[in-house]
């Protein structure tokens, strides 16, 4: 009797899990269109908001990444992301 419980319990799982996953991805799928837009708006508003104060102050913009510089706010997001927050040792 005990295999047999078991045996539903798994399968009860199984089931869970694939329809858990399947709502997973339809709910991922429909917020990648929304987010992904938001997301390469704010990279592109930061350009350019570079390159209009860099004209502002009379000086090259972010023109060194990539062609014109499209590349340069994602260059920044992965400086930020994987910047090291050093402490030192003897510091209180």
């Amino acid at each position: 009797m005990n295999i047999f419980l078991l045996f539903i319990i798994y399968i009860l799982c199984f089931f869970l899990t694939i329809i858990f996953y399947y709502l997973i991805n339809i709910t991922f799928i429909k917020v990648i269109p929304i987010v992904l837009p938001i997301i390469l708006m704010v990279a592109l508003l930061t350009l350019l908001e570079r390159k209009i104060l860099a004209s502002i102050q009379r000086r090259r913009g972010p023109n060194v990444v990539g062609i014109w510089g499209l590349l340069q706010p994602f260059a920044d997001a992965f400086k930020l992301i994987f910047k090291e927050t050093i402490i030192p040792g003897l510091s209180m």
